[in-house]
């Protein structure tokens, strides 16, 4: 089994249908799909984002961390959301995304999450890692 992230974005086009869609309407297109993944024992976890306006980003370009507060980027370069499920193959996940809720213009990015067993397990920071991650329940 492997991780992978399904990662929303959002376009301007799909943010002006998302405001102009009844909330409850939405709620009603994700909650299916939420139970459709919880039924299939696929999802791992899964939540959606604050308006980009109440966040930050913080710049490493220089020497010293520069914090600039939202909202920032264009709307093409953010995202809104996600899913973490675990599944056998990216064949899977594709198909998983493929009936995700969406609105038009939005786009989904698939990437697939690696597992602390892919990295060197003779790593003093992986070893602590997998410590934790064995305390937490994670493991």
């Amino acid at each position: 089994m492997a991780k992978f992230m399904l990662i929303m974005r959002n376009t301007d086009e799909s943010l002006k249908t998302m405001m102009a869609t009844p909330f409850e309407e939405m709620l009603d297109k994700v909650g299916r799909f939420n139970e459709e993944l919880i039924s299939a024992g696929v999802l791992v976890a899964a939540e959606g984002l604050d308006d980009p306006a109440n966040g930050a980003v913080i710049d490493y370009e220089g020497e010293t961390p520069v914090v600039t507060d939202g909202p920032y980027g264009e709307t093409r370069e953010l995202f809104g959301g996600f899913y973490l499920i675990e599944v056998a193959s990216k064949e899977e996940a594709i198909e998983w995304a493929r009936r995700m809720p969406s609105l038009p213009g939005s786009k989904c990015e698939l990437r697939r999450v690696p597992s602390i067993d892919e990295f060197p397990q003779d790593n003093e920071w992986v070893i602590k890692e997998r410590g934790w991650r064995e305390r937490t329940g994670q493991l």
